[in-house]
């Protein structure tokens, strides 16, 4: 396996990228935006091709950079289902599986440094975000926080982790680099408390100042997606109404790029077809089943996935590949699920 643990000191950021060998389909977690160029390097440099980029929580101290990976790589931005970020491509829920060529994350949801903190559990080891640092924990201040809902997360959830689990977090002031459940349970100083409240107690005294570029990066951070539209070109994106009526010809080819599990979960619009997003440049290959599909349909197929981030990437790399004419739904099957639009089950 490749894991590649990269440090911004200016932030004191910890990024994560992940794949199961050289030369294979990469994940990477809490990207920052000044290393983006860094990330790239590596990727290309282990000919690797990322498929996944996933942020913790709503950072405070620095800009993500899931935007400008999605825009240079095309890959999916993913976040938990609680997330304040405007538009990602896939948002995951407790105990929800983020998969990539292999290497599994299972989701846990880990409040209390923000509302919308997750971690993710990986075999061997769990990135904790803010939620559990090494040797701390996240403050529970600002964005939401609790110091009781940390107190729950931490002991409740990430401490009944086998106590050989390693813990990388998303920060660390101090050169650490790893640590495991086991000695953080031992030796963690805000962990050596016999309830919420002394916890709390500790947690609200911190008296911490606000990160430098709070005000800043969090509203940049919650507005992550809004530059999607690049992908799109006039006359390739159709609203809600739009979409309803063109779904009404049975010409019209219905093209759904989310995950099965998505599928499952939220369910799928009426005779559509299922061909997952990270498929779909090879599927427009010559003889692939998106290539038959529009050469048999001529300008009447429709993308859609979960909130149009998916869609207008597909959109961009079919474009790329020579086809014209396909359409995708603006805003995804969120927008149609709050239009009251029919979804099949099963």
């Amino acid at each position: 396996m490749i894991f590649q643990q990269l440090f911004d000191t200016k932030s004191s950021t910890y990024t994560y990228v992940i794949a199961s060998r050289v030369g294979r389909e990469a994940l990477i977690v809490d990207p920052i935006f000044e290393l983006v160029e860094i990330y790239i390097s590596l990727l290309d440099r282990l000919n690797l091709k990322l498929v996944k980029a996933l942020d913790t929580h709503i950072h405070a101290d620095h800009i993500t950079g899931l935007g400008a990976l999605r825009d240079i790589t095309k890959c999916i931005t993913v976040m938990g289902e609680r997330s304040g970020a405007e538009v990602v491509s896939m948002r995951v829920k407790e105990d929800e599986i983020v998969d990539v060529d292999g290497i599994r994350l299972r989701t846990v949801y880990t409040p209390g440094h923000t509302d919308d903190s997750y971690s993710y559990v990986m075999n061997d080891r769990v990135f904790t975000g803010d939620a559990l640092l090494i040797g701390g924990t996240g403050r529970t201040d600002f964005q939401n926080g609790d110091p009781y809902a940390s107190y729950d997360s931490l002991f409740n959830k990430l401490l009944k982790l086998p106590s050989e689990t390693m813990i990388f977090p998303a920060h660390d002031y101090k050169g650490d680099t790893v640590s495991t459940i086991g000695y953080e349970t031992k030796h963690n100083p805000r962990l050596q408390v016999e309830n919420a409240e002394q916890y709390a107690e500790i947690m609200n005294n911190l008296k911490l100042a606000d990160p430098k570029m709070m005000d800043i990066a969090v509203p940049a951070n919650r507005a992550l997606g809004k530059s999607i539209d690049k992908f799109v070109r006039p006359g390739e994106s159709l609203t809600v109404e739009e979409f309803r009526k063109q779904c009404a010809s049975e010409n019209v080819i219905m093209i759904d790029l989310r995950e099965k599990h998505e599928r499952l979960r939220d369910g799928w619009i009426p005779r559509s077809l299922h061909i997952p997003y990270p498929e779909i440049e090879e599927q427009a290959k010559s003889g692939g089943i998106l290539d038959q599909i529009i050469c048999d349909h001529p300008n009447c197929v429709i993308f859609y996935c979960a909130y149009g981030e998916r869609s207008a990437m597909a959109l961009d790399t079919v474009r790329s590949a020579g086809y014209a004419g396909l359409r995708h739904l603006a805003g995804g099957m969120a927008a149609w699920s709050k239009s009251g639009g029919d979804i099949v089950f099963g």
